[in-house]
């Protein structure tokens, strides 16, 4: 069936009273460690308890076997079809960081890294603070702004992150990542995909060139790695599709600027989770959709650091009662991807995903993680359906059909 979900979802939502939380927290799934994942090893009493009164299930973000990366695994979370929707990283890192991104202007996000004899040696550069990386920030402005009539425009970001901005006429955003992904590449330049996209190319690649000089006496952040070139793109709007007030509740400036293309409320939350926490508190009466992200738990899997993505679990089960006291009508608790920490990257693998309401099949579950889920009565189904299911158990769709 080619039937648009969100076109069908539009037409038969209705709005109400309930309230509803998707919990996200970044690569949640992973695989076992002697035995055990970081979910089975955790100790989460509320999540487990919580699970004997829910509905499990396990999400494909994209396609089966397919490695999403956050974008689209968020995208299908909130609905939007990741294949059909196709956003460059660069515009929801500019968007998070408050950056204007006008019809000139192709934006990108950027990785501090370090680099020994033309090898990346680190694609993080030690994941320095976002202090420190800050001053080297404003070191690339200082020195680079403009290049060939483009206006040459940085951004700091959080840890190792930053956005570039290039601002001229006739620039076009398709073109290749200059990033490997990987560590013991070579330095990668970008490529044209596009004859109209040669001009921009070269000019980020005379860009790349001038960064390395710049910070060739860095200790750690001696280059940059460059990514996700995107222009403004134009998305169907959450609250008009599905009738929700929305909140978002991120501190890294990735999530903040995907919940901001949709057209949720970004709100400025504090970087810890009880911070987050109180900020959700603090809105509750405002909104009737929340989005609250939770980002260690992906960090730790990328730096392949199972016991503390272990002990973030664990600080979201100890925050899990605060958020049930609320009373909201639905809580789903899942990830956008898997990021195994044997792996230190994302994975194909699925995803947990644990769905509370008054009116769920439970009982039939007895812990959240991974096999568990994978038991389910919900089954394996595309992220793409999970407000469907969401909004269902809202009561806010009408019947479909006579």
């Amino acid at each position: 069936m080619n039937y648009d979900r969100q076109q069908l979802l539009s037409e038969i939502v209705q709005p109400a009273q309930t309230k509803i939380v998707l919990l996200v927290m970044d690569g949640i799934g992973d695989i076992p460690k002697n035995g055990e994942t970081p979910l089975q090893k955790a100790n989460t009493p509320n999540f487990d308890k919580l699970a004997k009164d829910s509905d499990l299930g396990q999400t494909i973000p994209v396609l089966h076997g397919v490695t999403p990366g956050s974008g689209p695994g968020h995208l299908a979370l909130f609905g939007y079809d990741p294949v059909k929707y196709q956003i460059g990283r660069g515009i929801l890192e500019a968007l998070g960081s408050n950056v204007d991104v006008e019809e000139k202007d192709i934006v990108a996000r950027a990785n501090f890294a370090t680099v020994k004899n033309g090898i990346i040696v680190d694609r993080r550069a030690g994941r320095p603070s976002t202090e420190e990386s800050g001053k080297v920030v404003q070191k690339l402005s200082s020195l680079i702004k403009e290049i060939d009539g483009v206006k040459i425009t940085f951004y700091p970001g959080k840890e190792h992150r930053f956005v570039v901005k290039l601002t001229a006429e006739g620039l076009d955003d398709k073109i290749t990542d200059a990033d490997p992904q990987k560590e013991g590449k070579p330095i990668l330049l970008t490529q044209p995909l596009t004859a109209e996209a040669k001009k921009t190319s070269e000019i980020v690649n005379k860009l790349m060139n001038q960064i390395a000089d710049v910070l060739k006496d860095e200790e750690r952040m001696n280059f940059a790695l460059i990514r996700g070139f995107s222009k403004y793109p134009k998305l169907p709007q959450f609250p008009e599709v599905y009738k929700l007030k929305a909140a978002a509740i991120a501190t890294y400036p990735m999530y903040r600027g995907i919940a901001k293309l949709v057209g949720m409320d970004v709100i400025e939350t504090g970087s810890t989770i009880q911070e987050e926490m109180q900020t959700l508190k603090s809105v509750w009466g405002s909104y009737d959709f929340f989005y609250f992200h939770v980002k260690k738990t992906d960090s730790y899997g990328e730096d392949g650091d199972f016991d503390s993505k272990v002990h973030v679990i664990e600080e979201v089960d100890s925050v899990l009662p605060e958020i049930i006291s609320l009373n909201p009508d639905v809580l789903a608790i899942t990830g956008d991807h898997s990021t195994p920490a044997a792996l230190k990257s994302h994975s194909w693998h699925p995803v947990p995903f644990m769905l509370w309401s008054k009116y769920t099949r439970k009982g039939l579950s007895k812990a959240f993680d991974e096999y568990e889920c994978a038991k389910g009565t919900l089954g394996t189904f595309y992220a793409v359906d999970a407000m469907s299911i969401i909004l269902a158990h809202a009561l806010r769709l009408e019947k479909y059909g006579a």
